[in-house]
């Protein structure tokens, strides 16, 4: 198993746990479904990459890329670092390592 799987793996996790908390203490169905379900496609993806499917880590890359693009547009928004803020550095964490990875195996 290699770093691109479980980073895709970890912040599958984060997006869906992000999503729960974010129903509990805002009622927000939008979180809730949208969290589950970039976290659902990471985990596939991730899981994708475990079974030698190439194109699992390119839907993490992608899944990983719009989350990043829509917590930083978040973040400049509300200019709150929490969940916007810490969400954005770990994806971009996750991206890096995910590509890398993409590179290092070419």
């Amino acid at each position: 198993m290699n770093l691109s799987i479980i980073a895709a793996f970890a912040y599958g996790i984060l997006a869906i746990a992000g999503g729960i908390i974010g129903y509990i203490q805002a009622r927000s169905r939008v979180s809730l479904l949208s969290g589950s379900i970039s976290g659902l496609l990471l985990i596939l993806a991730a899981y994708f990459q475990l079974q030698g499917q190439t194109w699992g880590s390119i839907l993490a890359v992608l899944v990983t890329g719009v989350l990043v693009v829509v917590f930083a547009f978040r973040l400049a928004k509300t200019r709150k670092f929490m969940p916007a803020g810490l969400m954005t550095i770990l994806g971009i964490v996750a991206l890096v390592v995910m590509v890398n990875q993409m590179v290092a195996l070419r």
